[in-house]
């Protein structure tokens, strides 16, 4: 009921306006305070009937007409309960019937104003709400898509890591299956214990980043080479969670590992403005197609659902032969967010 007390307001500075060119009679503060009440009690059936009325859904014609005619038979009962007050009092000796119909002298237009204020007040906050909802709606669809995108991620890292282990199992490096085993247990033991954030802190990525990067030194050895430059004032900005691994493997499984020789990768985490760009280089063979698995995909959709227009990821191969993944991101501090 807080619309329709926010809406007399226009009613009692009517009323008020009403009063003034008669403010000299000795009795006008006790009339306009009877008008005054009388009008503020129509306030309870009208507010009844306006929301009745939109409830069956009726045409702002219909509506409006019944309002003006109920509004109307309203200030014809207020100029009849000032008559009568006026005969008790003794001021006026009968009813004066001729001046009972002139309700735009009595409290008419204070009703209407009313009627007009709670309809307009009614539909800002219908509409408001309506707008509520579909932002709680569009952001657990949000939410729902980015945990099953994140949710991809793990079970796809298992199967390669499986099949990774199956294969040294098979040549009989048990040394290095074991040791493969425990660093899959460390990872997973890692994203297990993360608390369902969709972002989190760089130093946290970068933690989950050596957890896998041991896996895969555990199978590759020294035919993995790698360099990793990340400023000591960017460890505290905010990344969205598992977004390099998924790069980084990429970049080992479709890059690195199938050449003969070693090779390298490069990650580099840097600040341009208030821009936190990453940059994600390995060898490979253009005719891999390194960068194409599910990985790259995945980063991609993420943080399109998380920043939208605010990001940007660029892939392709270097004139140098070399894979390059380069993501553009808003820098914002763990702190802070």
């Amino acid at each position: 009921m807080l619309v329709p007390v926010l809406a007399a307001v226009p009613v009692s500075a009517c009323m008020v306006i009403l009063g003034l060119p008669a403010v000299s009679d000795h009795y006008i503060v006790a009339f306009r305070t009877l008008f005054l009440v009388a009008c503020l009690l129509w306030l309870i059936p009208l507010t009844l009937l306006q929301r009745a009325m939109w409830r069956r859904d009726w045409s702002w014609l219909r509506m409006g007409s019944i309002l003006l005619a109920t509004t109307y038979a309203m200030a014809i009962t207020n100029a009849f309960l000032g008559q009568s007050f006026g005969i008790a009092i003794g001021r006026e000796t009968g009813y004066q019937w001729r001046y009972l119909a002139r309700g735009l002298d009595s409290c008419w237009l204070a009703l209407v104003a009313f009627c007009a204020v709670h309809a307009v007040a009614a539909y800002y906050l219908s509409l408001q709400q309506v707008r509520l909802h579909l932002a709680q709606a569009q952001s657990a669809a949000r939410d729902a898509e980015l945990r099953a995108l994140r949710l991809q991620v793990n079970p796809h890292f298992l199967f390669n890591s499986l099949n990774a282990i199956s294969a040294l199992v098979s040549a009989q490096s048990n040394r290095e299956a074991n040791r493969m085993l425990a660093c899959v247990a460390d990872f997973l033991r890692a994203t297990l214990a993360h608390d369902g954030r969709h972002e989190h802190s760089l130093a946290d990525e970068l933690a989950l980043l050596d957890a896998y990067l041991a896996i895969e030194k555990a199978r590759l050895g020294e035919r993995l080479r790698m360099t990793m430059k990340v400023g000591p004032d960017l460890l505290g900005s905010v990344v969205p969670y598992l977004m390099l691994q998924p790069l980084v493997e990429n970049a080992i499984r479709h890059g690195i590992a199938p050449l003969s020789a070693p090779g390298r990768l490069d990650i580099l985490v840097e600040r341009a403005g208030e821009r936190l760009l990453i940059d994600v280089r390995n060898d490979g063979q253009q005719r891999a197609h390194a960068g194409s698995g599910i990985g790259l995909a995945n980063v991609k959709e993420r943080l399109r659902h998380l920043y939208g227009e605010k990001q940007e990821v660029a892939a392709g191969w270097n004139a140098d032969g070399r894979f390059h993944v380069r993501i553009s991101m808003p820098l914002r501090d763990m702190q802070a967010a």
